[in-house]
């Protein structure tokens, strides 16, 4: 069985190689400091004893903590330059698929392999099943899962650990699509991605809407006050044509809201 251990100073890669361990990785909050992982990149390049590092079967760099695809990239081109194989595993960011980092990264460089990481990128253990159907989806590599014997009991990341029987019942990844049909899917993703924040957003701002109308009942306010609104309208009119969104359509989106903000507070 091959081994794989996280590295994140060139003290540890040095351990790491010493011990035989055939993959080093790289986690996202040392992806996120390009000086730490060209340290580490120069702790490969350097090391004396070209042995212990053709030993080493390959570098796993997840991507940074924030969305940031083109400091992912760099990271990964700084690694390919000791010669290692490299692979990108996909964490997400705070939770969140973040599809569309990925999506660049692998449009990119389709040439190594990607993996996903659905332990990380849920935060939730029950989540992960559905996440690993997305591997087939979007022709991605393969998975990094948090597996522990007893998850309840694990001393770090509890909540997203799987069993091992639960890691079993997983099966095996689904039949990989035609190219078309895998870049469509990674659109969808995207799209799916950004509707789930829109309605997360939506929710959010209802909940403050009826905060503010237990504020106005307190204080004897009409819910409708006609001033704010035409303020709110001409904002939305000039930030419609920042983003090159149609009028029309940004004020009917907006009556929707309002409308039901209206009803909230009554």
């Amino acid at each position: 069985m091959a081994i794989a251990t996280e590295v994140a100073t060139p003290e540890h890669v040095a351990a790491a190689l010493e011990a035989g361990v055939d993959y080093l990785w790289i986690g996202a909050r040392t992806s996120a400091n390009p000086l730490a992982v060209q340290a580490i990149a120069d702790s490969l390049s350097n090391r004396s004893n070209p042995n212990i590092l053709s030993n080493l079967k390959g570098i796993l760099i997840k991507n940074p903590v924030n969305a940031d695809a083109a400091l992912w990239l760099g990271n990964i081109e700084r690694l390919e330059k000791t010669g290692v194989p490299v692979m990108a595993v996909h964490r997400g960011c705070g939770h969140q698929p973040c599809w569309a980092m990925a999506h660049k990264v692998r449009i990119a460089r389709p040439d190594i392999p990607m993996l996903l990481d659905p332990s990380h990128m849920s935060g939730d253990a029950s989540k992960v099943p559905e996440l690993m159907g997305k591997i087939a989806e979007l022709g991605l590599d393969g998975a990094m899962i948090e597996v522990h014997y007893k998850p309840e009991a694990a001393l770090s990341d509890a909540r997203q650990q799987i069993s091992p029987e639960a890691l079993g019942t997983l099966g095996a990844i689904g039949a990989i699509g035609s190219l078309e049909d895998i870049e469509l899917n990674w659109l969808r993703a995207e799209i799916d991605e950004l509707d789930e924040r829109l309605w997360e957003t939506i929710a959010a701002r209802m909940d403050v809407s009826a905060r503010i109308g237990e504020w106005k009942k307190a204080h004897g306010v009409a819910p409708l006050q006609p001033e704010r609104y035409k303020e709110i309208v001409e904002k939305l009119r000039t930030k419609s044509e920042e983003l090159g969104l149609d009028n029309e359509f940004v004020k009917q989106v907006w009556n929707s809201i309002h409308e039901e903000s209206l009803r909230r507070q009554e």
